[in-house]
């Protein structure tokens, strides 16, 4: 089974969701053989924004892009080629500002794509990327679960998630972690409790 793990926080080792994220993918290691994982760390190797750039070299015939070009094109094609591949997904999406982070937002806008990922049918848009299961690591300071403050963070992510046809989404939240030692203690614990529920079943 291939799982590809996803960070995007700024923080480092200093982040919640990295630290839940890593610990996601170690129970799923534990409940399950032979899962291969590969690892994606969208702040220290960030992909850009989506540009006129990377609408021109995807565009572009391979024999014709510049420098420029090839290194766009080859960067979006493996992203997406990476996520095809995958099985199963770890994303780790602290809200900033309301939303995700732009670098997680980039990452979105390389594997939406019509044609691979999802089609526009007479019926209605249609998501291909069906078949793969999805844990989120949803962390935030304050308090956003089932809030409308959630529209352009976890809602959102798990919107696009569906839309390309991955229906299997699971999410472990870590909220309130900037409102006191004692709220983020407990944050912590009961997102370390849930990531436990989910992989409990597989392991017995």
């Amino acid at each position: 089974m291939k799982l590809l793990h996803i960070d995007s926080s700024i923080l480092g080792d200093a982040s919640a969701s990295r630290q839940l994220s890593r610990a996601v993918v170690e129970a799923w290691q534990a409940a399950e053989t032979g899962v291969e994982v590969s690892y994606r760390d969208l702040a220290t190797d960030e992909l850009g924004h989506l540009s006129a750039l990377s609408l021109v070299a995807t565009n572009t015939p391979a024999e014709l892009r510049d420098a420029a070009q090839k290194l766009e094109a080859e960067r979006a094609e493996s992203t997406l080629a990476e996520f095809l591949a995958a099985d199963a997904i770890v994303i780790g999406a602290p809200m900033y500002n309301f939303a995700l982070p732009s670098q997680l937002k980039a990452w979105i806008d390389r594997i939406a794509v019509a044609g691979k990922t999802f089609r526009y049918t007479e019926q209605g848009p249609e998501g291909l990327a069906v078949g793969k299961r999805v844990v989120i690591v949803s962390s935030a300071g304050g308090q956003h679960v089932g809030q409308p403050s959630a529209a352009a963070h976890e809602d959102y992510l798990k919107f696009v998630l569906g839309f390309v046809g991955i229906t299997d989404v699971q999410v472990v939240h870590a909220h309130g972690l900037a409102m006191g030692d004692a709220a983020r203690g407990e944050a912590i614990e009961q997102a370390r409790a849930r990531i436990g529920e989910l992989f409990e079943t597989t392991a017995a």
